[in-house]
């Protein structure tokens, strides 16, 4: 059998907004299973994210130190945002975060992972970067920052420490761990898996 997700959209046979959210919903969906039936499943209608492991010279990635409500703590993870902008691209999105969380723009970027993070309970998926031949964004040119991002930390950290931090469970985003693990999956195979994209904007 082909060892690959696809995509398979059951027929919705109604849809509700049961909970308008100021970045997203929840809907209850009447999905038509065929000949299991219907079924009813509330989810989160997310617009997806991007995230970036931006990758230096000296082999370090840049890192944010980020207080997360939901889960209570204050972690260490890759550059990300929301997909909010109507037609953007996914790798210009990319580009945009990365230059307002971390002020870092990069000449060369790849796509290194795509990710349904929750998918029993979210339509999120994440599409990972890899961003390379990178360059500090001058103190004039940066984005204000404003709410949690205020006064967000920046570190940079070698990719082995941050893989090595992960494995001994010291660190534990999910999108940082998908990320590190796989890029380091790509620097051991030569970066050979790898294809450029295009269309980022520094």
């Amino acid at each position: 059998m082909d060892l690959s997700d696809r995509t398979a959209v059951r027929p919705v046979r109604s849809r509700d907004v049961v909970f308008e959210g100021r970045v997203w919903n929840v809907v209850r969906d009447v999905v038509d299973l065929g000949a299991a039936g219907e079924v009813t499943r509330d989810y989160i209608e997310h617009p997806g994210a991007v995230a970036v492991i931006a990758l230096d010279e000296a082999d370090r990635i840049v890192l944010v130190h980020q207080y997360r409500h939901p889960a209570g703590v204050v972690e260490w993870e890759i550059p990300a945002g929301l997909r909010d902008v109507d037609g953007e691209d996914p790798v210009a999105t990319a580009a945009r975060e990365l230059a307002e969380e971390a002020f870092v723009s990069a000449d060369e970027w790849y796509r290194l992972a795509e990710v349904v993070t929750t998918p029993g309970s979210s339509s999120e998926t994440i599409t990972v970067f890899l961003a390379r031949g990178l360059r500090e964004i001058p103190p004039e040119e940066r984005h204000v920052r404003d709410g949690e991002e205020l006064d967000m930390p920046i570190a940079w950290f070698p990719l082995q420490t941050v893989r090595d931090a992960i494995l001994t469970g010291r660190l534990r985003n999910a999108t940082l761990t998908i990320a590190v693990l796989a890029a380091c999956a790509a620097r051991d195979a030569g970066w050979r898996t790898l294809d450029p994209v295009r269309g980022a904007r520094a």
